[in-house]
């Protein structure tokens, strides 16, 4: 992981205290599932700025990243194939 990774995943926190223990933008309690799931339902990152002023465009980019990085360490099963 290189330092701009390092960086930016320090804007993440995982308190069992804060959102029931989901990582969420460190000094706020905007999950980053909640981030992942605006820009999946089309937000643009402006739209998401503007109606989280407190947030920064690092703050998005972490929450994309922190997201990866769980993935990565997944391991995929093939969904099965349905019968027809």
């Amino acid at each position: 992981m290189n330092t701009e990774e390092e960086r930016l995943l320090r804007r993440i926190s995982v308190n069992p205290k804060v959102m029931a223990g989901k990582p969420v933008i460190r000094g706020t309690r905007i999950t980053v599932e909640q981030i992942l799931r605006l820009l999946a339902q089309g937000l643009s990152p402006e739209e998401i700025l503007r109606d989280f002023p407190h947030l920064t465009e690092e703050d998005l980019r972490a929450a994309l990243l922190y997201a990866s990085k769980v993935l990565e360490g997944e391991e995929i099963f093939p969904a099965a194939e349905a019968e027809t």
